[in-house]
């Protein structure tokens, strides 16, 4: 069985159909998806979907690509939602992390002032939500790497996932050293991503987590159409021809690397 780290379910490329997507990717053996959500207003969106399947469950976040448009004020909403959460754990037993949260300076305009800033800012209070909650966090880290690491060392947090990990060798073992998985999808597939799948095949199998990260980053064999969470075991099996691994083999051992990194998903 198949654990996907990072499918946005509640996505409009969805068509309104999330629950019929979870249940097509629970028939190719996925046997859990982890919803993320990006902004507040969603907040409510991932927590519904995963409380109506018991294969799915859901972190809370903000997106570095939803900082323009928020408030410091949804910081506090962030931080007041887990701590009900957490005070109310039997009837919110799907929530496992705090996420999507992270940098990217990919996009030109947010890789600059005053949105730089504001990023870094966001990124480190949801850090010290993480930390007062002992939390895990899933990470977006899109060409920051090296800021990302900065702010973790400063801000303890009992590790997590780095979604879509395209880092050097050397950045992947920090993140590793603090406790994070490396989350390796769609862009894995592609013969031309070198460097993605040389990590993918030279990493220690126990520090990498399957993701699909649906709608987005679709595989060689789907792109450029929308991707699916029923898409991950095919992902999987690409994972295992990179190192030369029995596929049954690669998806035990990501799946407890899921387990080990996002550990309230047991006891949901």
């Amino acid at each position: 069985m198949w654990i996907d780290t990072h499918c946005h379910l509640d996505a409009s490329e969805f068509g309104g159909d999330s629950l019929a997507v979870a249940e097509r990717a629970v028939q190719k053996q996925v046997s859990a998806i982890v919803i993320p959500a990006v902004h507040p207003s969603n907040f409510s969106a991932v927590a519904q979907l995963a409380q109506q399947r018991r294969d799915c469950f859901y972190a809370l976040g903000i997106h570095p690509m939803y900082v323009p448009s928020a408030k410091e004020q949804d910081l506090q909403a962030l931080r007041d939602t887990v701590a009900n959460i957490l005070e109310h754990p039997q009837e919110n037993p799907r929530f496992v992390a705090i996420g999507e949260i992270g940098l990217d300076f990919f996009v030109p305009e947010l890789s600059v002032s005053p949105l730089k800033e504001k990023q870094e800012f966001f990124y480190a209070e949801q850090l010290k939500i993480a930390r007062d909650f002992d939390l895990p966090v899933l990470l977006h880290v899109r060409r920051s790497q090296d800021i990302i690491l900065k702010y973790l060392r400063r801000i303890k947090v009992v590790g997590g996932i780095a979604h879509a990990f395209n880092g050097s060798e050397q950045q992947a073992q920090a993140f590793v050293d603090m406790g994070f998985k490396l989350g390796f999808g769609g862009a894995m597939t592609f013969t031309r991503a070198l460097q993605i799948r040389r990590l993918a095949a030279q990493l220690p199998l126990e520090a990498i987590v399957l993701e699909t990260d649906a709608p987005d980053i679709s595989p060689s064999w789907l792109h450029p159409a929308a991707n699916s969470p029923a898409e991950l075991p095919q992902i999987g099996q690409v994972l295992a021809e990179l190192r030369g691994l029995p596929v049954e083999q690669v998806a035990r051992q990501t799946s407890a690397n899921a387990h080990q990194v996002l550990p309230r998903m047991l006891s949901a």
